[in-house]
């Protein structure tokens, strides 16, 4: 069987994995935000004012080295690329439904930030231990939350293999594809570029993982934003046009696009659980590093996190498509509704043709820097979650025979990503993306009471004006060996 064979195989199978997914996050979304009466709107100047704070004395990452680090994974070329295919297989009106998604699903990762703050632990590992690091995220709240470390061991293998074997594959892929079209480069040029940035990197260890992030993300989200807003700038007179058209696609009720309404919606939802990495546990890991005094106010920076993404980075690579006119939209049998740029596939490279509308001829340059910087920070937080769940596996052993496999595969996938079959990368990626989001989304459902009580505890103290503080014996909480211990160190601090 041939690679396009295979490639069209595995996009079946994606799309039979994807598919009810988007039900599932929009109905998980829904059910936390009523049970939080919406604490995605209520706290907001708590989300601010969390990332004002610094970590304690003793160690961890503060709230917006967390909040960064997290965005490294979120904001990657999922954000440009990835918002393209929503438009491309759902018309305009995608956008709405990754604007909806974006706004009812974040509960989701307030619950996921939650419980990686609630059941982390003290990092045992060499390299994290010297920064002083808390470690947790997916594999731990389901092992310590709902006793089940069996099923905990299984979500951490697939992350090692999928964060540090396949999902790297689809940032050099898009990157290789983009510098392609720039600079007449060959896939494989690219590919060593990013291969020694990264080995460089991760060799230093996480440490310099993080302050590579912290430099590098907020410069390249606000130069990204700014670039976007002066493209819809010089296309403001097509702003009105373009946004009724989004919202009669959204809805089904515009004359051509009308018939693809539900697949706006499952487009929509896909790519911003993708692009945002909500419910996917991607970010778990970033949320359990910061060292706080209540799993809620990590909860908090989290949606923040998601908000920055999906409604401003998302949403503006999306209307800069539609306002310039630069995007087609599939018929999904072979041909096309909206054929605005025939031959141009789909990705990037649309991006490209927008900003060209503004800079002609400086497109594909602009958005070959954006994608492989906002690539190059995407494979750091990937490796980031990988080496975490192998350090979960390893359950402090010294494991370093491992670490090295992991360092070596990582590597390994960056380079060969480029030059492997995109459809067949992106089909690949999306199956393992959606194994493992299923596995959590179905957990977060079985721990909705134990985020409930924590969100209750937080609201609780911020109505009595105090600085929220976590004690899980208080509230009946097992399992939460880390703040046990902290308050215990503090309470004998406080009797001397």
């Amino acid at each position: 069987m041939g690679d396009f064979d295979f490639a069209e195989f595995l996009s079946s199978v994606s799309d039979a994995v994807w598919a009810p997914m988007a039900y599932v996050v929009l109905g998980l979304g829904i059910a936390y935000s009523v049970a939080t009466k919406g604490i995605q709107f209520r706290r907001i100047p708590d989300m601010l004012r969390q990332l004002k704070e610094t970590q304690d004395g003793d160690g961890g990452l503060s709230s917006f080295q967390a909040l960064v680090l997290a965005l490294a994974s979120r904001v990657g070329v999922g954000s440009i690329a990835g918002v393209a295919t929503a438009v491309s297989a759902g018309g305009p009106g995608a956008l709405v439904w990754m604007a909806i998604t974006g706004l009812v699903g974040c509960t989701v990762g307030y619950a996921e930030a939650t419980l990686s703050q609630a059941f982390k632990r003290q990092v045992l590992d060499e390299d994290r231990k010297k920064a002083n690091e808390d470690i947790g995220g997916m594999p731990y709240y389901i092992k310590y939350g709902l006793k089940l470390p069996k099923v905990g061991a299984i979500v951490a293998v697939l992350g090692v293999i999928g964060y540090g074997f396949v999902f790297p594959g689809l940032q050099v892929n898009t990157i290789a594809a983009s510098a392609e079209k720039a600079f007449s480069l060959p896939s494989w040029a690219p590919a060593i570029l990013v291969t020694v940035l990264i080995g460089l990197v991760i060799i230093g260890g996480t440490t310099r993982v993080v302050k590579v992030t912290q430099g590098l993300v907020p410069v390249l989200a606000i130069g990204y934003l700014l670039l976007a807003l002066a493209v819809i700038a010089i296309n403001v007179d097509k702003v009105p046009e373009a946004v009724v058209l989004i919202f009669q696609s959204a809805v089904g009720i515009h004359p051509v696009m009308g018939g693809i309404a539900g697949a706006a919606v499952a487009w929509g939802v896909r790519r911003a659980v993708f692009a945002s990495s909500n419910g996917l546990g991607e970010a778990t890991f970033a949320a359990a590093a910061a060292r706080t005094s209540h799993p809620g106010k990590q909860g908090l920076v989290q949606t923040f996190s998601i908000y920055i993404d999906v409604l401003l980075i998302c949403m503006a690579t999306g209307l800069m498509m539609v306002v310039s006119g630069k995007y087609n939209v599939s018929d999904g049998a072979g041909g096309f509704l909206v054929n605005n740029i025939p031959g141009v596939p789909v990705g990037a490279n649309w991006v490209q043709e927008a900003i060209d509308t503004m800079l002609p001829g400086w497109g594909a340059g602009f958005v070959a820097v954006a994608v492989l910087l906002f690539g190059f920070t995407c494979l750091l937080a990937y490796f980031y979650v990988a080496n975490s769940n192998l350090l979960y596996l390893l359950d402090g052993r010294t494991g370093h025979g491992w670490k090295n496999v992991l360092k070596i595969g990582t590597l390994a996938i960056v380079f060969i990503g480029s030059i492997v079959n995109a459809k067949l990368m992106w089909a690949a990626g999306d199956i393992g993306l959606g194994l493992i989001a299923w596995v959590n989304l179905i957990c977060l459902v079985f721990l909705f009471p134990l985020v409930r009580k924590i969100y209750l505890d937080y609201e609780r103290q911020r109505k009595l004006g105090l600085d929220p503080t976590f004690d899980p014996k208080a509230l009946g909480i097992d399992g939460a060996d880390f703040w046990e211990h902290q308050n215990e160190k503090t309470a004998a601090a406080a009797a001397k």
